[in-house]
């Protein structure tokens, strides 16, 4: 056993997030090679990294998606006594259905907007599903991050469309907000910056997210001190509701009359420099290594304390 556990960076995976999760990386292996003894594992498959040792790693992940924030990555972590920054696997599964999230913010009086789910096998109909959630809409993913999917319809026809192209099994349809999403980072219960995103398309769709000049992000956001008051205390009942740990970013649309609701949470969010949880960080003062150090430290101390490390 090592007398000081080296950072173990987990990224790649087998999602269709895998060319994101390997940009952040790369950034959080630069982040901590310095100050931590970091040491770069890139996944193919889905199982745990060769090499690494539950005695002498503490890993912090950057997976995406589908064996990354599911929960099964983190299962078999948990398997095998390796520590690691970041949610359990129970919140972690929980967080990566929207759907569900949604179930457990709206019980703890967390404003989330309504919705339909089904399988792309039974797709709801068109004019009923506008009736309903009072459209224009929005189609997601149930289980995928990175806005992989994800569509707007302003009329039941442009949702026909998109109904009748689903590359995933499970969809949720959602009531779309005109107005202002932000995100939020929490680190240890505590909220830090909001950050705005302004699309220039006007969707924060996955080529708005990662083509550069397709969005403006404002870090700070502009808002009164009593929104943002609001808004903060909102992601930090969301972090505490999904039982999360360590970190979390929570996205938020808020609408014209200033009313915001929850999203969605992300248990291991973008992690590049210009990410949206670095942004959030800086609005407090807090650089990347900075904030990579206040993530990955929680879970050096429950490896010391668990094999009585000085």
């Amino acid at each position: 056993m090592k007398s000081k556990p080296a950072v173990a960076v987990v990224s790649g995976g087998i999602s269709g997030e895998r060319e994101v999760s390997l940009g952040s990386g790369q950034a959080v292996y630069s982040g901590l090679k310095d100050d931590f003894g970091a040491e770069m594992f890139e996944l193919r498959e889905a199982s745990l990294p060769d090499g690494l040792d539950p005695k002498g790693h503490v890993v912090f992940s950057t997976l995406h998606g589908t064996f990354g924030e599911d929960g099964a990555f983190q299962q078999l972590l948990e398997s095998a006594g390796v520590e690691f920054a970041g949610c359990e696997s129970a919140s972690s599964r929980l967080t990566f259905d929207k759907s569900e999230t949604k179930k457990v913010l709206g019980e703890a009086g967390v404003p989330v907007l309504p919705e339909i789910v089904f399988d792309r096998n039974s797709p709801p109909d068109s004019e009923e599903a506008f009736e309903i959630l009072e459209g224009p809409l929005v189609l997601k993913p149930l289980k995928e991050g990175s806005s992989l999917g994800l569509g707007f319809a302003d009329s039941p026809a442009e949702l026909e469309r998109l109904l009748a192209n689903l590359a995933f099994d499970f969809w949720m349809l959602e009531k779309r907000i005109i107005g202002r999403e932000v995100s939020v980072g929490v680190i240890d219960g505590k909220p830090l910056g909001i950050v705005e995103i302004r699309p220039k398309s006007g969707q924060f769709d996955y080529e708005s997210k990662y083509t550069k000049g397709k969005t403006e992000f404002l870090a700070p956001a502009p808002m009164s001190d009593s929104l943002s008051d609001r808004i903060r205390g909102i992601a930090q009942k969301s972090y505490e509701a999904c039982d999360c740990r360590d970190y979390a970013r929570v996205d938020v649309m808020i609408d014209l009359f200033d009313r915001p609701y929850v999203l969605e949470l992300n248990t291991i969010p973008g992690m590049k420099e210009t990410s949206l949880m670095p942004k959030s960080a800086s609005c407090l003062g807090m650089n990347f290594k900075a904030m990579l150090k206040s993530i990955i430290e929680p879970a050096i101390l429950r490896f010391r304390s668990k094999y009585s490390v000085c």
